[in-house]
């Protein structure tokens, strides 16, 4: 097997794609903000207010406390493979996070949200990330044969 294949899973990805579009309506219903997973941890070490500061614990929360939820509805962790280097993910992360300070949010705000609000600006933020996404999965597999 390739040290990258990819393991696509249809029902499982259908679930998370349906759980998270439906918190990004909650969210927004409840409080009027976009699911932007970036600005909700950006605002959460400088928040407007309390009220502000709670809804980004909780969202916050319910992403790091998951895993053990997913433990006890099967009896096991999630299992996750990450088939990169140390340094290619620090180098990675650096990346996205240059990307999502220069597209003004992630995928999650501006992919989920803004596209579903038909904003132009994460249409094309959101094409801007896919592009990137391509070259990068060409280039390593292709060009370099990691």
């Amino acid at each position: 097997m390739n040290a990258l294949a990819t393991e696509f899973t249809p029902a499982a990805s259908l679930a998370g794609g349906v759980l998270i579009g439906a918190a990004a309506v909650f969210l927004m219903w409840t409080h009027g903000r976009i699911a932007g997973a970036t600005g909700i941890l950006t605002r959460f070490f400088a928040p407007k207010d309390r009220e502000d500061w709670l809804w980004r614990a909780a969202v916050l929360a319910g992403m790091a406390t998951a895993p053990a939820m997913y433990l006890t509805a099967t009896g096991a962790w999630p299992e996750i493979h990450v088939p990169a280097q140390p340094a290619m993910l620090i180098v990675g992360g650096l990346l996205v996070g240059a990307g999502v300070s220069l597209a003004g949010g992630c995928t999650s705000g501006h992919g989920v949200c803004g596209i579903a609000r038909l904003s132009v600006r994460s249409i094309a933020a959101t094409l801007a990330f896919m592009a990137a996404t391509f070259a990068t999965v060409f280039v390593i597999r292709h060009l370099i044969g990691a």
